[in-house]
């Protein structure tokens, strides 16, 4: 029976461990934004009404 409850708690501390290096790693994950790219130059102009 004290194997099970230790095998156990060894199962459950790995589980955190894993979760805990995790979280940290999504933290440290430095998020970037892509440029804007410009308009193209018809756009820029107004429309000519028709």
């Amino acid at each position: 029976m004290k194997i099970i409850i230790i095998i156990g708690i060894l199962i459950v501390l790995v589980i955190l461990l894993l979760s805990v290096l995790t979280i940290n790693k999504g933290y440290g994950y430095k998020h970037t934004i892509d440029p804007i790219d410009p308009l193209p130059e018809e756009d820029k102009e107004p429309k000519k009404e028709r």
